[in-house]
């Protein structure tokens, strides 16, 4: 994936710096950036901004504001280097949530490890979601992986949500989001109360998380889970629709349709030792076992202890 990084300064002195010292890194690529035209250039979100404050001639404070006011780089990693050495002003520049403050003069290679560290950073982190603050499909993948690897036995919870689109339809992405963040807490809090060595929980994406413990006997987990789920999940719902027990969503034809309120199905896979060669393997019996939950009406689980012959 290229790595867009925004050089700012005026007088074109830094980016000949960068593209030499990054030559051999052909993912990078450096884009020089007057500093009155930071606007327009903020439009395509960079991976990185670095600013020669030594270079521009426009206010340094005034151009972070800037920089952290726009919506989409209000995360995106600033560097600013400069030949002020006043402590005073490096605190006022960091104060604007600007990440690095390098002093001149620039050592090269310090230079060139703290850019490449930065982005390393930001790669990891997208593998976390954002909403949820859990590991993603990499890092589920890598789990599966070491746990099979190390032929130990272990048990995979797969829960999603029952109904979620409907509630969406409903009540909006936004409240959507915050039942995708509570369901991921009671997870966490079932999960590790109980198996708090060891235990793994990953946020496979939407209303999709996975979690993964080092025991055989995962009944009390899944029981924990639902009536936690159960009982809390109720102050995401209006009076009205909790009394109805139900909500009501219109179809593409107009159609007013019921559906149930939001509830949780857990499919558990039971990995004895040497029954799984592979996460294909454990993928396609989570799927089944997680249908069968689901064709239960309200929060439910469904165990597969089925062994290989």
């Amino acid at each position: 994936m290229m790595q867009e990084i925004y050089i700012i300064d005026d007088d074109d002195s830094s980016i000949l710096v960068f593209k030499e010292l990054f030559k051999e890194d052909k993912e990078y690529k450096f884009i020089s950036v007057k500093s009155d035209m930071i606007d327009i250039a903020l439009k395509n979100i960079p991976t990185m901004i670095i600013i020669n404050e030594d270079a521009i001639e426009v206010d340094i404070i005034d151009l972070c504001k800037k920089i952290r006011n726009d919506d989409d780089n209000i995360i995106t990693p600033v560097i600013v280097v400069s030949s002020n050495t006043n402590k005073e002003h490096r605190i006022k520049i960091l104060k604007e949530s600007i990440e690095y403050y390098i002093k001149k003069p620039v050592n090269e290679e310090y230079l060139y490890y703290t850019v490449k560290n930065i982005i390393r950073l930001l790669i990891i982190n997208r593998r976390i979601s954002p909403l949820t603050g859990l590991p993603g499909n990499v890092q589920i993948h890598a789990e599966l992986k070491k746990r099979l690897a190390n032929k130990e036995p272990f048990s995979v919870l797969y829960l999603d949500l029952d109904n979620f689109k409907a509630y969406n339809d409903v009540y909006g992405f936004l409240k959507g989001d915050e039942i995708i963040k509570f369901t991921a807490n009671i997870i966490l809090n079932c999960v590790h109360d109980i198996i708090p060595e060891g235990s793994f929980v990953g946020h496979i994406g939407g209303d999709d998380f996975v979690a993964i413990v080092p025991t055989l006997s995962c009944e009390k987990i899944c029981q924990n889970v639902i009536t936690n789920f159960d009982k809390k999940v109720q102050t995401f719902f209006t009076p009205e629709d909790l009394e109805k027990g139900y909500i009501e969503v219109a179809n593409r034809k107009g159609i007013i349709e019921q559906f149930p309120l939001t509830s949780i199905s857990i499919g558990v896979v039971v990995a004895d030792k040497d029954r799984f060669y592979n996460m294909l393997e454990i993928g396609e019996v989570g799927a089944q076992v997680k249908h069968a939950a689901k064709s239960v009406i309200g929060s439910s689980y469904s165990i597969d202890r089925r062994k290989n012959i």
